[in-house]
């Protein structure tokens, strides 16, 4: 195994979940996949963490499993429901003081980051950056009136929709194989959303957004193109996937595209399987790299919100997959590239310069 490159993670679902669960960031656990000592044992130097809103205690499609159908060819799920704002918003307040209270446990080891210049600090520090996601807008209100108090705490990484509707767009339902063209574009709020991004320098993440949501933000963007998570469609056709013709316009914007590590959206027969190799994880990676260039791809795992193959297992078997790359020919400075400095260049061309909140 060579030797540990650092790593940045476009999406994990990992505050999330430590938010419901009674265990320490800071202590390594054999539950989830990302915790503070398998980050380090795995070179991960910061990543992308999301607010996710489930559906209320009471609905049934908190069961993950709500609504499949295996089909002949695959799968298919029953869209799922908006949720109210202000259930969302209060979740997600509740989750951000759980960030406030974690990072000040951390005594220094890990810092949510407000600036690219932050970020370029924390990595000669060794400190863990965090970025705030919000996978889905439903805590914004459709008037973008509370916009600006989420970007002052720190709100640097905005997912329009997750995999369901919404005031601003809509999301794909769960299908394979099918096309990511699901549904309508953007609303009326949800292209005021993307212009008032662009103008505080929020990363646009269009993971989990249906394609007419994709060329509308496309149309309108100032900002590089970013997709945190998902696949390539022609390798793996579920609906979270991107088609050739969506790949091609993140690299024509400078943007990154953050490859997912969960089977169901890159074995290329769409089913879950811990047994599937790292190959196949750095067979999307190539693809994107050899359609768009290597400066377009990176990681977006899916840490806690989603299986990994067991090859790889957990943020501290990180290092598996930078050998994989290797082994793919993959060359020093385009591995580099994939695992941190992409993410970092979006960054950078994305947020306001030296601006730590208001």
């Amino acid at each position: 195994m060579g030797s540990i490159i650092p790593v940045f993670d476009g999406h994990n679902d990992t505050l999330t979940r430590l938010y419901s669960q009674e265990r320490s960031f800071f202590e390594r656990s054999d539950s989830g996949h990302l915790d503070w000592p398998r980050a380090v044992a795995g070179g991960l130097v910061g990543g992308i963490f999301a607010i996710y809103t489930s559906p209320p205690e009471e609905s049934p499609e908190r069961d993950p499993y709500y609504g499949l159908t295996i089909t002949p060819a695959g799968y298919e799920v029953t869209q799922r429901s908006p949720v109210a704002h202000e259930y969302a918003k209060a979740f997600t307040l509740s989750v951000m003081a759980y960030l406030a209270e974690l990072e000040e446990e951390g005594d220094g080891r890990v810092s949510v980051v407000r600036s690219y210049e932050a970020l370029e600090r924390n990595l000669g520090l060794g400190v863990l950056s965090m970025v705030l996601h919000f996978e889905g807008a439903e805590a914004i209100r459709e008037d973008l009136s509370d916009l600006e108090e989420y970007y002052a705490w720190g709100l640097r990484s905005l997912g329009l929709a997750w995999s369901r509707p919404n005031a601003f767009a809509h999301g794909v339902p769960f299908r394979f194989p099918h096309s990511p063209d699901t549904g309508p574009g953007l609303t009326t709020a949800g292209k005021r959303l993307v212009r008032a991004c662009n103008e505080l320098g929020i990363v646009v993440d269009l993971a989990h957004l249906n394609e007419a949501g994709f060329w509308d933000v496309a149309q309108l963007s100032n900002a590089p193109l970013v997709v945190s998570h998902a696949g390539v469609y022609e390798l793996c056709p579920s609906t979270r996937n991107l088609t050739d013709a969506q790949i091609e316009a993140v690299g024509e914007t400078n943007g990154v595209i953050g490859i997912i590590f969960e089977p169901i959206n890159t074995r290329p027969d769409g089913k879950p399987g811990a047994d599937t190799p790292l190959e196949v994880i750095v067979g999307h990676i190539a693809y994107v790299a050899e359609r768009i260039g290597v400066d377009h791809v990176a990681f977006g795992s899916d840490f806690d919100g989603a299986e990994v193959p067991d090859a790889l297992g957990d943020a501290a078997g990180l290092p598996k997959l930078i050998d994989a790359l290797r082994a793919n020919s993959f060359d020093d400075e385009a591995v580099e590239k994939i695992a941190y400095k992409n993410w970092l260049r979006v960054f950078r061309d994305t947020w306001r310069q030296g601006d730590f909140g208001f």
